[in-house]
């Protein structure tokens, strides 16, 4: 039970539970424990008798014997107080801790501090408190009961019990740092409480509808096969949606071209005769998902388009609504017991929650599906299916056939020839620059000062970026007529465009990897051989190298967190993965795995 004062410390360290606490390690440990040795160059901990002591040139010196050993030390106090000549009265015993130095064969103790007492180890907390306090909310806090209590194993209370209360540095640290075995245990620590506290952020709420239409003419129409990634995900979605007691909440991450699409309109299929919504974050995007729509679609299901500007259908009749964030100013939207979201990442989560709640009826919530392109390591997702369920698409309905060069200057002459050659075979061109306009902190020609060159050298060149109102109209008619686009990261996550085979990435190394991955995931969509240039001043680049060695999505994110610091989804940062002291989640899958079980046994015995 906290008490009041405990509460408010726990909220100025900003924790929640007991391992929170017993996860913020000291720092660094005073150790007063009285030295067994004398050895230059070692701090030691000694009991002195003074013997001689007097000012000299504005030091104080001193000789003491250490009757331990039966030597003597020379002490000197370059800037001395009165507390000091107090304390150095000839006869007087005194603890004494401080670096050892030998000098012209004689033992010396520059500037020793004086201890009151000797024989503990007192930790120092890196903290927003003060040291007395923080250590009296560890010994009240932080015992083997409550540790136990937590659900820890034996080894682990044991190991942060030693390391708040240790009884000798050396079984801890070696050379200032914990030991690896203590790493280890921290790590498993540091998994097994952030999960808990995933688990227990997690609501559950009825669904407004078990959805349970069949899935099956709609996969048998399709002029291919999908794979069996897409037909797991499928199953586990009509799983979801069959219950009444809970409402689904899924996430479904699919790399680039991994065929997600054809999920969601499985999807939407299983909740006929209801209505669905299909939130996308652009125009673009909307339109896009609402042309494939109606390939695949109109034989079971009427459409809508709800997007700025443009309607097409009867948003009130359709089976299945698309639209972006214009859905939530829509006046009657229908109770649609199906909301999904694609790049959920790109909306608030304030516009998720006002789209689920515009169409809930009471505590009964409508299912969730949210998509997103951008990969995550695997042991994120583990931690996430605390919060949320996570689905991965990792394989891609076309074999991917991109081949990925770091070039620098000397290689623009040959990049020239493979534009030329892309040109001519009635194939795109898309080159990505860093910035829109001049800036003297990048060293890289930017859109505005690059276009002239294209535009002298190739007859259909479209150029657009963030800041461009007509950007959408300019990606549309690109797709439908265009040689070269010239853009910012604007393209990252949008249009799809069937001839687009050849990307250069101007200044490469300013992009983080799933930028990269995203927009490298432009080219090649339908499985054509295809080509990614990173145009860099620093070609030797290990993160560009690693970059260009791998198409996989999944390792491409694994290796971002290990570039790269990462987010926190206990902030909403879904997609960016989290911040740890201890744990790396680009390497440590098997101890995620265990704290990931460990979390839901613990979650199943207190609730027996």
């Amino acid at each position: 039970m906290q008490t009041d004062q405990a509460k408010e410390l726990f909220r100025k360290l900003k924790i929640q539970t007991v391992l929170d606490l017993a996860l913020l390690v000291p720092v660094r440990y005073r150790d007063t424990t009285l030295s067994s040795a004398l050895e230059a160059g070692q701090t030691v901990t000694v009991e002195a008798v003074v013997e001689t002591a007097g000012s000299q040139g504005g030091k104080l010196r001193a000789q003491c014997r250490l009757p331990e050993f039966d030597q003597t030390v020379s002490v000197i106090f370059f800037r001395a107080t009165p507390y000091h000549y107090e304390r150095f009265q000839v006869g007087r015993h005194l603890y004494l801790q401080g670096r050892l130095e030998r000098f012209r064969g004689a033992l010396q103790m520059p500037q020793p501090r004086i201890l009151a007492s000797v024989g503990t180890i007192e930790p120092h907390y890196k903290v927003a408190i003060q040291q007395t306090r923080m250590r009296t909310l560890v010994r009240t806090y932080v015992t083997e009961d409550s540790l136990r209590d937590e659900g820890l194993e034996a080894d682990e209370v044991t190991t942060l019990m030693r390391i708040h209360f240790p009884h000798r540095i050396d079984a801890l640290h070696r050379d200032g740092a914990f030991r690896p075995e203590v790493v280890r245990v921290l790590k498993r620590v540091e998994a097994y409480n952030h999960v808990r506290k995933l688990r227990a952020k997690r609501h559950t709420y009825p669904a407004m509808e078990a959805l349970t239409g069949s899935v099956e003419p709609f996969i048998e129409g399709l002029p291919f096969d999908l794979t069996s990634e897409q037909r797991s995900v499928i199953e586990a979605i009509r799983v979801d949606l069959g219950r009444s007691d809970r409402a689904a909440r899924r996430m479904i991450v699919g790399d680039v071209g991994s065929g997600k699409t054809m999920v969601m309109f499985a999807a939407a299929m299983m909740a006929r005769p209801h209505p669905v919504l299909l939130m996308a974050p652009t125009s673009l995007l909307a339109l896009q998902l609402y042309e494939e729509a109606q390939k695949y679609l109109t034989t079971w299901l009427t459409l809508a388009l709800v997007v700025q500007g443009d309607a097409r259908g009867t948003y009130r009749q359709a089976d299945l609504i698309i639209g972006t964030h214009a859905l939530l100013y829509l006046e009657d939207l229908p109770p649609a017991p199906l909301v999904m979201v694609d790049e959920q990442h790109r909306f608030g989560t304030r516009q998720r929650q006002e789209l689920e709640k515009r169409v809930a009826q009471g505590e009964r919530r409508p299912h969730y599906l949210q998509f997103s392109a951008t990969p995550i390591p695997r042991t994120q997702a583990m931690m996430e299916s605390a919060l949320i369920d996570v689905s991965l698409i990792v394989s891609t309905p076309f074999p991917k056939r991109i081949t990925t060069h770091v070039i620098d200057r000397s290689g623009f002459g040959e990049l020239m020839e493979q534009i030329r050659a892309t040109v001519a075979r009635n194939e795109q061109v898309l080159i990505v620059y860093p910035l829109v306009d001049e800036s003297e902190e990048v060293p890289y020609q930017s859109l505005e000062e690059a276009r002239g060159y294209w535009e002298e050298r190739f007859e259909r060149v479209y150029v657009t970026h963030g800041r461009d109102k007509e950007k959408e109209a300019i990606l549309l008619a690109f797709r439908e007529d265009g040689e070269i686009l010239l853009a910012t990261t604007v393209v990252e996550v949008g249009i799809s465009l069937p001839r687009l085979t050849t990307i250069v990435i101007v200044g490469a190394e300013r992009l983080g990897l799933a930028t990269l991955h995203q927009l490298r995931g432009r080219v090649g969509r339908h499985g054509q051989r295809s080509r990614c240039y990173l145009f860099t001043h620093v070609p030797q680049n290990e993160r560009l190298q690693a970059f260009a060695r791998t198409l996989d999505g999944f390792e491409i994110a694994r290796l971002d967190l290990r570039y790269r610091d990462s987010g926190d989804i206990l902030d909403g940062t879904i997609q960016s993965g989290q911040k740890f002291r201890w744990l790396d989640l680009g390497e440590d899958e098997a101890l995620v795995q265990q704290a990931t079980k460990r979390a839901k046994r613990y979650a199943s015995d207190t609730r027996n």
